[in-house]
């Protein structure tokens, strides 16, 4: 089974699908991480992201597999563990950019999808629903205010020490979105079978719940055709 969950940045994904993939025994498979590898190849290389001619040049030789390693995830990217170096802010806005490219898009969506073939699934992204898989038994929009999303951001950056401005954050998820919505390829939109969520007002264990309930209806719903 797949369970496809998509969203603009910082609308709590990640963390909520390893929570619903951890209660469920499902894999968590993070396409974000996967973007911002690519996005830190280039950062650490000296190559513009914003040049599309050098980055699909280069595009051949990159590497990207993720691990599970006692239960946490680890994304190497030819060969290197770089789970802690593509959470900075700067790869995270680079990796927006970079996920518009056609020849990066389809570098990681043939791996995408060949992790889904192959397990229980639950994967998070901006169009994993409608492009990614859309064929997912379940799909969940999942989404917040700019504001509370900020709010939640500069609280994590506050607690790993890094100095921020709560509306400069805001300022960059708002620019995020209308990036993401805006693209040629692939852009964030929800599925028209996407049931839409927004966790604004909700605490996580409310939200993994929701989720949970939709997943095992549509479970239910499979084992009955």
């Amino acid at each position: 089974m797949n369970i496809a969950i998509d969203g603009p940045a910082g609308a709590g994904k990640s963390s909520i699908a390893k929570l619903v993939a951890k209660e469920m025994n499902f894999i968590y498979v993070d396409t974000g991480a996967m973007f911002r590898a690519m996005a830190y190849y280039f950062l650490s290389n000296g190559i513009d992201p914003q040049d599309e001619k050098a980055v699909n040049a280069v595009c051949g030789g990159i590497h990207i597999r993720i691990e599970y390693e006692d239960g946490i995830q680890h994304v190497y990217l030819n060969d290197m563990d770089v789970s802690t170096e593509i959470r900075k802010e700067e790869v995270g806005k680079n990796a927006s950019v970079v996920a518009k490219y056609p020849v990066i898009r389809e570098k990681l969506l043939e791996l995408q999808r060949a992790m889904a073939a192959e397990k229980d699934v639950i994967m998070d992204g901006r169009d994993i629903g409608t492009v990614v898989l859309p064929d997912a038994e379940a799909k969940i929009f999942l989404t917040a205010s700019s504001r509370v999303r900020a709010e939640r951001r500069y609280k994590e950056l506050k607690e790993k020490g890094e100095e921020c401005d709560l509306d400069e954050i805001e300022k960059d998820i708002i620019a995020r979105d209308e990036q993401d919505m805006n693209r040629e390829v692939a852009p964030l939109k929800q599925a028209e079978d996407a049931v839409f969520v927004d966790t604004s007002y909700m605490a996580i264990h409310e939200v993994v719940a929701v989720i949970r309930e939709i997943a095992e209806s549509k479970r239910g719903g499979r084992g009955e055709d």
